[in-house]
């Protein structure tokens, strides 16, 4: 079959040579390159990277109600996952119990519900939480979710200081590319440098936040944007931690990143080596003294926007690539979507399956035994390089347009997103780019199972908080509530206080609606 020379092309646009040569990379080893755990860290973080220790299998789970959701951890650590990651429902997401009227008929849907403490001594019942690590994609209730979280190692006897995990709370992101925001900017980023501050002191082995690429690649972006603005809002992030009084080496190192794995193997691969070296020669421009401090670790999962809920089979393929992308870049833990993602929640055999390709990856490939095994090559050198120029152009864009909240504010980073995403599907309808089995090689098959959510659930998720809202002490939580709405208004970190309310069994919604009281909530700009 010819091939149309415009093909050649990675997924982002960039133009892909016949051939590739030593002068094409056009970059100075000693400067660029390094040795793997030394500066600029191209080449990963870790002088042994795979050697010594393997990616963590995060794979990401959440449904239902909590009993539900814990059945299904339990299965994934049976079947050799090494590690947790929470997916939460919309209206936890959003700041609602499950009574809310803005919940009806979303309580469960697409994550775990969460309306109490007593839901995650539910969620986590049985497991460990000073030897298991878990992550929770949560942003605008972040420092609710994360005070449960510590109850919850508190009652199991685990001390705080001994927990280790990941929360997400990168609400910038949210305003442009996923939705799940609150707050205005400036209080969200208040109460995430409050987590900075309180883990930092209290949660020393917590990664306080996962700066995400993810979303704003699922969202339509190139890879180039995944870089710059992801990059971009972890500078804002750093430099609202500063403003806070906290020193850089204080907060730096439990930075981490989230990153898409997307389908162009090569181009993804170069971008987790941009990515660090990015990293690396931003956060020399602050200064910072720990080496710990400028490594970027990041977060991969394969890319959701991939899957398609035509022949569901194919995924298993587009994952394994995309996850061998995220292991020849270097990532630190890694999820598999699986096949049938496109159409439903996942059942347990296309789980088992997921995470079976990263076992198979890690076990039988070989690609895990030498550190970064595509440097060198002409090709990814000069992809890297590339990737790193794009994302600098656009730094470049961001500061002449007054800074990356300001773009926010405006509605720029999203219409820019938009416009990539429109771009691409104009591709795809034009058969310009082919997606297996939807504009070529399309078959005729029968419907698939799926997974599907009792719909009984949601009533059965809020006669549980009813219960638990009859037998607490009202006026306790009524007390919590008003010490939170006077800390709201004054500038002490609100975890200790959100912490007092979770122990007093106040819900999401309630802890939430305090903090809309005070901070208002933020009003989307409208751009053509």
């Amino acid at each position: 079959m010819a091939r149309d020379t415009k093909a050649f092309r990675t997924s982002s646009g960039m133009p892909v040579e016949r051939v590739y040569r030593p002068e094409n990379p056009a970059l100075d080893p000693a400067r660029d390159l390094g040795e793997p755990g030394a500066p600029p860290f191209t080449r990963g973080i870790h002088p042994e990277m795979y050697r010594s220790r393997l990616w963590t299998m995060r794979q990401y789970a959440g449904f239902g109600d909590a009993a539900e959701t814990n059945r299904r951890f339990r299965y994934l650590l049976e079947q050799g996952q090494t590690g947790l990651s929470v997916a939460f429902d919309l209206p936890t997401q959003m700041g609602y119990d499950s009574d809310h009227p803005m919940a009806a008929g979303e309580v469960g849907k697409v994550g775990v519900a969460i309306d109490t403490v007593e839901d995650v001594r539910t969620l986590l019942a049985g497991i460990p939480l000073d030897r298991v690590s878990t992550s929770m994609t949560i942003n605008a209730t972040a420092p609710i979710l994360l005070a449960m979280y510590l109850v919850v190692a508190e009652e199991q006897g685990a001390a705080w200081d001994k927990v280790s995990g990941t929360v997400q709370n990168d609400l910038l992101k949210e305003y442009v590319a996923r939705g799940t925001y609150i707050y205005p900017i400036r209080p969200s980023l208040r109460l995430t440098t409050d987590i900075f501050a309180f883990c930092k002191d209290r949660v020393p082995g917590w990664n306080t936040i996962s700066i995400s690429g993810y979303h704003i690649r699922e969202a339509g972006s190139t890879a180039v944007q995944e870089l710059a603005f992801t990059l971009g809002n972890a500078r804002v992030y750093v430099e609202a931690a500063l403003a806070r009084g906290l020193d850089v080496d204080d907060f730096a190192p439990r930075l981490s990143f989230f990153f898409n794995a997307h389908s162009n193997l090569f181009e993804e691969v170069a971008k987790f080596r941009a990515a660090r070296r990015l990293w690396y020669r931003i956060m020399s421009e602050f200064g910072v003294r720990n080496p710990r401090s400028a490594q970027l670790r990041f977060h991969a999962q394969t890319a959701g926007s991939s899957l398609t809920a035509q022949q569901p089979a194919n995924n298993v393929v587009r994952t394994a690539l995309e996850a061998l992308a995220a292991v020849l870049g270097g990532a630190q833990s890694l999820h598999t979507n699986s096949m049938d993602e496109a159409l439903s929640l996942p059942t347990e055999e296309a789980v088992r399956l997921a995470l079976r390709t990263q076992q198979i990856l890690a076990e039988e490939s070989g690609v895990a035994d030498t550190v970064d095994p595509l440097g060198g090559s002409y090709f990814v050198e000069s992809l890297t390089h590339s990737l790193e120029e794009g994302a600098r152009r656009l730094f470049d864009e961001i500061a002449r347009r007054g800074g990356m909240i300001r773009c926010i504010e405006s509605g720029w980073v999203a219409q820019q997103i938009h416009e990539s995403a429109y771009r691409t599907q104009l591709e795809v309808e034009r058969g310009e780019r082919i997606v297996v089995g939807v504009n070529r090689y399309q078959i005729d098959e029968p419907p698939p199972h799926l997974f599907r959510v009792d719909p009984s659930l949601e009533e059965a998720q809020k006669e549980r908080l009813a219960r638990v809202r009859a037998r607490r002490d009202g006026s306790r939580v009524a007390g919590a509530l008003a010490g939170l709405d006077t800390a709201a208004r004054g500038d002490t970190n609100l975890l200790p206080p959100i912490v007092d309310a979770v122990r007093a069994e106040a819900g999401v919604g309630e802890i939430s609606d305090v903090l809309r009281r005070v901070f208002g909530t933020f009003d989307t700009p409208t751009r053509s």
